[in-house]
Protein backbone atom coordinates (compact mmCIF):
# COMPACT_ATOMS: atom_id res chain seq x y z
CA UNK A 1 0.00 0.00 0.00
CA UNK A 2 1.15 3.85 -0.69
CA UNK A 3 2.15 6.58 1.59
CA UNK A 4 -0.29 9.37 2.34
CA UNK A 5 -0.15 11.73 -0.41
CA UNK A 6 0.36 15.65 0.47
CA UNK A 7 -3.47 16.06 -0.87
CA UNK A 8 -4.90 13.67 1.97
CA UNK A 9 -7.89 14.99 3.72
CA UNK A 10 -7.17 17.37 7.26
CA UNK A 11 -9.96 14.99 9.03
CA UNK A 12 -9.87 11.35 9.90
CA UNK A 13 -12.17 8.79 7.57
CA UNK A 14 -14.56 8.29 10.97
CA UNK A 15 -15.87 10.38 13.20
CA UNK A 16 -17.77 9.80 16.57
CA UNK A 17 -21.23 11.08 17.23
CA UNK A 18 -19.86 12.93 20.09
CA UNK A 19 -17.47 14.40 18.21
CA UNK A 20 -19.90 15.53 15.45
CA UNK A 21 -22.06 17.45 18.36
CA UNK A 22 -18.93 19.38 19.19
CA UNK A 23 -18.17 20.35 15.43
CA UNK A 24 -21.99 21.24 15.40
CA UNK A 25 -21.39 23.28 18.52
CA UNK A 26 -17.83 24.94 16.77
CA UNK A 27 -19.66 25.77 13.61
CA UNK A 28 -17.95 26.79 10.63
CA UNK A 29 -18.26 25.05 7.17
CA UNK A 30 -19.69 21.81 8.16
CA UNK A 31 -22.45 19.77 6.12
CA UNK A 32 -24.11 16.62 7.70
CA UNK A 33 -25.46 14.81 4.88
CA UNK A 34 -28.24 11.91 5.11
CA UNK A 35 -27.31 9.04 2.44
CA UNK A 36 -29.98 6.89 3.15
CA UNK A 37 -31.09 4.23 0.33
CA UNK A 38 -32.00 0.89 -0.02
CA UNK A 39 -32.29 -2.27 -2.49
CA UNK A 40 -35.55 -3.47 -1.11
CA UNK A 41 -37.26 -0.38 -2.18
CA UNK A 42 -37.89 1.53 0.39
CA UNK A 43 -37.69 5.08 -0.03
CA UNK A 44 -34.57 6.67 1.86
CA UNK A 45 -35.75 10.38 1.02
CA UNK A 46 -38.99 9.13 2.80
CA UNK A 47 -37.09 8.23 5.45
CA UNK A 48 -35.21 11.26 5.79
CA UNK A 49 -38.37 13.55 5.87
CA UNK A 50 -39.44 11.51 9.02
CA UNK A 51 -36.49 11.73 10.87
CA UNK A 52 -33.02 13.08 10.23
CA UNK A 53 -29.65 14.77 12.64
CA UNK A 54 -30.30 18.81 13.02
CA UNK A 55 -29.51 20.45 9.82
CA UNK A 56 -29.13 17.21 7.22
CA UNK A 57 -29.54 17.44 4.09
CA UNK A 58 -30.34 14.38 1.91
CA UNK A 59 -28.60 12.98 -1.19
CA UNK A 60 -29.54 10.46 -3.70
CA UNK A 61 -27.50 7.81 -4.57
CA UNK A 62 -28.83 6.98 -7.74
CA UNK A 63 -29.22 11.11 -8.79
CA UNK A 64 -26.46 12.56 -6.83
CA UNK A 65 -23.58 9.81 -6.33
CA UNK A 66 -23.95 8.26 -9.94
CA UNK A 67 -24.56 8.45 -13.30
CA UNK A 68 -27.13 6.05 -15.65
CA UNK A 69 -26.10 2.82 -15.24
CA UNK A 70 -24.91 0.73 -18.37
CA UNK A 71 -23.82 -2.68 -19.10
CA UNK A 72 -20.41 -1.65 -18.85
CA UNK A 73 -20.30 0.62 -16.02
CA UNK A 74 -22.39 -1.16 -13.95
CA UNK A 75 -25.51 -0.15 -12.01
CA UNK A 76 -23.80 2.91 -10.54
CA UNK A 77 -21.21 4.52 -12.60
CA UNK A 78 -19.24 7.48 -10.73
CA UNK A 79 -20.61 10.60 -12.40
CA UNK A 80 -18.72 13.00 -14.20
CA UNK A 81 -16.91 15.41 -12.45
CA UNK A 82 -19.08 17.86 -13.75
CA UNK A 83 -22.06 16.06 -12.12
CA UNK A 84 -20.63 15.61 -8.94
CA UNK A 85 -19.81 19.34 -8.42
CA UNK A 86 -23.16 20.27 -9.90
CA UNK A 87 -24.78 18.15 -7.28
CA UNK A 88 -22.72 19.37 -4.38
CA UNK A 89 -22.79 22.44 -5.26
CA UNK A 90 -26.42 21.79 -4.93
CA UNK A 91 -26.60 20.68 -1.58
CA UNK A 92 -24.54 23.46 -0.09
CA UNK A 93 -20.98 21.92 -0.29
CA UNK A 94 -18.31 23.94 -1.52
CA UNK A 95 -15.14 23.67 -2.63
CA UNK A 96 -13.98 24.20 1.07
CA UNK A 97 -16.92 22.31 2.98
CA UNK A 98 -16.39 19.69 5.57
CA UNK A 99 -18.39 16.67 5.11
CA UNK A 100 -20.46 14.25 7.49
CA UNK A 101 -22.29 11.88 6.20
CA UNK A 102 -24.48 9.08 7.32
CA UNK A 103 -27.28 6.16 7.14
CA UNK A 104 -29.09 3.40 9.13
CA UNK A 105 -26.78 0.43 7.35
CA UNK A 106 -23.62 0.59 9.43
CA UNK A 107 -22.15 3.05 7.04
CA UNK A 108 -22.17 1.07 3.86
CA UNK A 109 -24.08 3.44 1.90
CA UNK A 110 -22.45 7.12 3.23
CA UNK A 111 -19.40 5.22 2.47
CA UNK A 112 -19.71 6.15 -1.26
CA UNK A 113 -19.83 9.80 -0.64
CA UNK A 114 -17.33 9.94 1.73
CA UNK A 115 -14.92 7.75 -0.62
CA UNK A 116 -15.74 9.98 -3.20
CA UNK A 117 -14.49 13.57 -1.77
CA UNK A 118 -11.87 11.93 -0.48
CA UNK A 119 -10.76 11.14 -3.55
CA UNK A 120 -10.58 14.04 -4.44
CA UNK A 121 -8.73 15.37 -1.12
CA UNK A 122 -11.95 16.93 0.39
CA UNK A 123 -12.65 16.39 4.03
CA UNK A 124 -15.04 14.17 4.43
CA UNK A 125 -15.65 11.84 7.41
CA UNK A 126 -18.36 8.39 7.86
CA UNK A 127 -20.54 8.79 11.33
CA UNK A 128 -19.64 6.15 12.95
CA UNK A 129 -23.10 3.95 14.28
CA UNK A 130 -25.37 6.16 11.92
CA UNK A 131 -28.64 8.37 12.57
CA UNK A 132 -28.74 4.80 15.42
CA UNK A 133 -25.78 6.31 17.06
CA UNK A 134 -27.10 9.84 17.22
CA UNK A 135 -28.31 10.46 20.73
CA UNK A 136 -29.28 14.24 20.27
CA UNK A 137 -32.54 15.19 18.96
CA UNK A 138 -33.47 14.64 15.31
CA UNK A 139 -35.75 16.70 12.52
CA UNK A 140 -38.04 16.31 10.31
CA UNK A 141 -38.91 17.81 6.75
CA UNK A 142 -36.48 19.10 4.29
CA UNK A 143 -33.39 21.07 4.75
CA UNK A 144 -31.77 23.05 2.17
CA UNK A 145 -28.31 24.77 2.22
CA UNK A 146 -27.76 27.96 0.37
CA UNK A 147 -25.98 26.73 -2.61
CA UNK A 148 -22.13 26.90 -3.57
CA UNK A 149 -19.99 27.06 -6.12
CA UNK A 150 -17.98 23.94 -6.72
CA UNK A 151 -15.02 23.00 -8.75
CA UNK A 152 -15.59 20.20 -10.92
CA UNK A 153 -11.98 18.00 -10.51
CA UNK A 154 -11.24 14.71 -12.34
CA UNK A 155 -11.54 11.67 -10.86
CA UNK A 156 -7.78 10.76 -9.92
CA UNK A 157 -6.77 7.61 -12.28
CA UNK A 158 -4.54 5.97 -9.63
CA UNK A 159 -7.64 5.76 -7.01
CA UNK A 160 -9.98 3.79 -9.73
CA UNK A 161 -9.67 0.34 -11.47
CA UNK A 162 -11.28 -0.54 -14.75
CA UNK A 163 -12.54 -3.74 -16.16
CA UNK A 164 -9.79 -3.85 -18.56
CA UNK A 165 -7.29 -3.63 -15.69
CA UNK A 166 -8.56 -6.50 -13.79
CA UNK A 167 -8.88 -8.81 -16.90
CA UNK A 168 -5.17 -10.35 -16.11
CA UNK A 169 -5.37 -10.33 -12.06
CA UNK A 170 -5.38 -13.92 -11.91
CA UNK A 171 -1.85 -13.89 -13.50
CA UNK A 172 -0.46 -11.95 -10.26
CA UNK A 173 -2.95 -12.47 -7.41
CA UNK A 174 -0.66 -11.47 -4.77
CA UNK A 175 0.64 -8.28 -6.30
CA UNK A 176 -2.62 -6.75 -7.11
CA UNK A 177 -5.27 -8.07 -4.27
CA UNK A 178 -9.11 -7.57 -4.97
CA UNK A 179 -11.45 -7.41 -2.27
CA UNK A 180 -15.12 -8.43 -2.90
CA UNK A 181 -17.17 -6.20 -0.25
CA UNK A 182 -20.22 -8.08 -1.06
CA UNK A 183 -22.23 -11.20 1.75
CA UNK A 184 -20.04 -13.92 1.63
CA UNK A 185 -23.07 -15.85 -0.36
CA UNK A 186 -22.92 -13.82 -2.85
CA UNK A 187 -19.09 -14.15 -3.29
CA UNK A 188 -18.95 -17.63 -3.11
CA UNK A 189 -21.74 -17.94 -5.55
CA UNK A 190 -24.28 -19.94 -3.38
CA UNK A 191 -27.08 -16.79 -2.32
CA UNK A 192 -27.05 -15.21 -6.26
CA UNK A 193 -28.83 -11.62 -6.67
CA UNK A 194 -31.43 -11.52 -8.57
CA UNK A 195 -30.19 -8.31 -10.25
CA UNK A 196 -27.37 -10.03 -11.41
CA UNK A 197 -26.73 -11.96 -14.87
CA UNK A 198 -24.44 -14.90 -12.87
CA UNK A 199 -23.19 -15.82 -9.66
CA UNK A 200 -19.53 -15.81 -7.89
CA UNK A 201 -16.74 -13.48 -8.05
CA UNK A 202 -14.18 -12.24 -10.13
CA UNK A 203 -11.22 -14.88 -10.30
CA UNK A 204 -8.74 -14.11 -7.99
CA UNK A 205 -10.61 -11.84 -5.80
CA UNK A 206 -11.12 -12.59 -1.37
CA UNK A 207 -13.86 -12.00 0.33
CA UNK A 208 -14.17 -9.27 2.33
CA UNK A 209 -17.44 -8.79 3.14
CA UNK A 210 -18.25 -4.77 4.32
CA UNK A 211 -20.21 -6.36 7.43
CA UNK A 212 -16.44 -7.71 8.85
CA UNK A 213 -15.53 -4.09 9.50
CA UNK A 214 -17.64 -3.96 12.07
CA UNK A 215 -17.93 -4.69 16.01
CA UNK A 216 -21.07 -6.38 17.85
CA UNK A 217 -22.16 -2.83 18.25
CA UNK A 218 -22.71 -1.61 14.94
CA UNK A 219 -19.64 0.55 14.64
CA UNK A 220 -16.49 0.69 13.21
CA UNK A 221 -13.84 -1.90 14.50
CA UNK A 222 -10.41 -0.33 15.87
CA UNK A 223 -7.99 0.64 13.79
CA UNK A 224 -5.71 -2.16 15.02
CA UNK A 225 -8.87 -5.57 14.78
CA UNK A 226 -8.90 -3.97 11.09
CA UNK A 227 -5.64 -3.77 10.75
CA UNK A 228 -4.87 -7.55 11.73
CA UNK A 229 -8.11 -8.09 9.43
CA UNK A 230 -6.56 -6.76 6.10
CA UNK A 231 -3.00 -8.04 7.10
CA UNK A 232 -4.60 -11.25 7.34
CA UNK A 233 -6.16 -11.06 3.71
CA UNK A 234 -3.22 -10.24 2.80
CA UNK A 235 -3.03 -6.42 1.81
CA UNK A 236 0.22 -5.29 3.33
CA UNK A 237 2.39 -6.90 1.12
CA UNK A 238 -0.25 -6.28 -2.29
CA UNK A 239 1.16 -4.23 -4.29
CA UNK A 240 -2.17 -2.84 -5.46
CA UNK A 241 -5.23 -3.25 -3.38
CA UNK A 242 -8.86 -2.82 -5.32
CA UNK A 243 -12.44 -3.17 -3.83
CA UNK A 244 -15.01 -3.86 -5.16
CA UNK A 245 -19.15 -4.65 -4.55
CA UNK A 246 -22.27 -5.50 -6.34
CA UNK A 247 -22.45 -1.77 -8.03
CA UNK A 248 -19.65 0.54 -6.58
CA UNK A 249 -21.46 1.37 -3.63
CA UNK A 250 -20.87 -0.84 -0.12
CA UNK A 251 -16.84 -1.40 -2.13
CA UNK A 252 -16.17 2.10 -0.58
CA UNK A 253 -16.82 0.59 3.03
CA UNK A 254 -13.70 -1.11 2.74
CA UNK A 255 -12.07 1.53 1.21
CA UNK A 256 -12.68 3.65 4.64
CA UNK A 257 -12.27 0.80 6.62
CA UNK A 258 -8.75 0.21 5.20
CA UNK A 259 -7.54 3.79 5.80
CA UNK A 260 -9.26 4.29 9.18
CA UNK A 261 -7.03 1.10 9.89
CA UNK A 262 -4.10 3.14 8.14
CA UNK A 263 -3.47 1.65 4.67
CA UNK A 264 -3.65 4.28 1.79
CA UNK A 265 -4.41 4.57 -1.74
CA UNK A 266 -6.51 1.77 -2.08
CA UNK A 267 -8.97 1.82 -5.63
CA UNK A 268 -12.55 1.51 -6.26
CA UNK A 269 -13.41 -0.60 -9.13
CA UNK A 270 -16.63 1.47 -9.65
CA UNK A 271 -18.55 -1.04 -12.16
CA UNK A 272 -17.77 -4.05 -9.51
CA UNK A 273 -20.11 -7.30 -10.39
CA UNK A 274 -22.63 -5.64 -12.26
CA UNK A 275 -20.40 -4.75 -15.04
CA UNK A 276 -18.02 -7.78 -14.72
CA UNK A 277 -20.80 -10.23 -14.18
CA UNK A 278 -22.73 -9.29 -16.93
CA UNK A 279 -20.44 -9.66 -19.45
CA UNK A 280 -20.47 -13.56 -21.04
CA UNK A 281 -16.66 -12.97 -22.01
CA UNK A 282 -15.10 -12.59 -18.64
CA UNK A 283 -14.11 -15.69 -16.44
CA UNK A 284 -16.37 -16.31 -13.51
CA UNK A 285 -15.32 -18.18 -9.89
CA UNK A 286 -17.46 -19.94 -7.17
CA UNK A 287 -16.65 -21.12 -3.93
CA UNK A 288 -14.21 -19.65 -1.60
CA UNK A 289 -10.93 -18.29 -2.01
CA UNK A 290 -7.49 -19.43 -0.01
CA UNK A 291 -7.09 -15.82 2.19
CA UNK A 292 -10.80 -15.28 2.77
CA UNK A 293 -12.36 -14.12 6.01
Amino acid sequence: MSEPRNDQPSVPPVVSPARLAERLREGGDLAVVDVRWYLDGRDGHAAYLAGHLPGAVWADVDEDLASEPTREGGRHPLPTPEAFAEALGRLGIGDGTEVVAYDDAGGSIAARLVWMLRALGSPASVLDGGIQAWDGPLETGEVRREPRTRTAVPWPAERIATTEELKDLKARPYGRLLLDARARGRYTGEEPAPVDARAGHIPGARSAEWQGNLGPDGRFASPERLRERFATLGVEGAESVTAYCGSGVTACHDLIALEHAGFTGARLYPGSWSAWGADASLPVETGDAEGGD
